[in-house]
């Protein structure tokens, strides 16, 4: 594979953004890719806005994907989906969990939540959309979700040759490993 593909994880602190990207940038090195990865927590502790970066091919320069280059965008919380479109390319795929996480200003009454995200969405994309947070409450814990969309994402992605459940043997604590095989697999059947 000479060309580089462009992966945007973007979601709110506390959603395992990190984690799910640690797990992504593992399965391609592992895959025998050359990979950088970059993240970006902003207020990640307060709620706030976390996104990642994961490019890979044969060769790969820098960790940073520009607007209009995302091959594939991966939302963990609705709204902030609407934030990165602009990286996606004009055949890029977009995975939406359908999670709302109300931002501070609409906390505070400043502001109400955008309605009708994923149906303006899927007018300029690709769009696949799930409940990670409900799948993983049925696989048996809530945080596995992150997992759930990573699942979905390595579907999307057609990256079904690497060995996911040895990466999350060599990425999650080893009392997780087995719930978050389980998420993983939920997470490929949603594609």
């Amino acid at each position: 594979m000479s060309e580089v593909k462009n992966i945007l994880l973007a979601g709110v602190g506390g959603q395992g953004i990190i984690l799910a990207s640690k797990i992504l940038a593992a399965g391609l090195i592992q895959a025998g890719y050359d990979v950088k990865m970059s993240e970006v927590h902003g207020m990640a502790q307060r709620g706030g806005s976390v996104t990642t970066q994961v490019r890979y091919g044969e060769k790969v320069y820098s960790p940073i994907i520009g607007k209009g280059q995302a091959d594939i965008l991966v939302s963990f919380e609705t709204m902030e989906t609407g934030k990165w479109l602009e990286y996606l390319k004009p055949n890029g795929k977009v995975v939406v969990n359908d999670f709302e996480i109300p931002s501070a200003p609409i906390l505070a009454c400043d502001a109400d939540y955008p309605q009708g995200v994923i149906e303006a969405l899927k007018e300029k994309a690709e769009v696949t959309t799930f409940e990670a947070g409900k799948l993983a409450q049925e696989v048996g814990n809530y945080r596995t979700a992150n997992v759930i969309i990573v699942g979905a994402l390595v579907k999307a992605m057609g990256l079904m040759d690497i060995d996911w459940e040895e990466v999350i043997r060599q990425t999650v604590k080893e009392k997780f490993v087995d719930i978050n095989i389980k998420a993983l697999k939920v997470g490929m059947e949603q594609v």
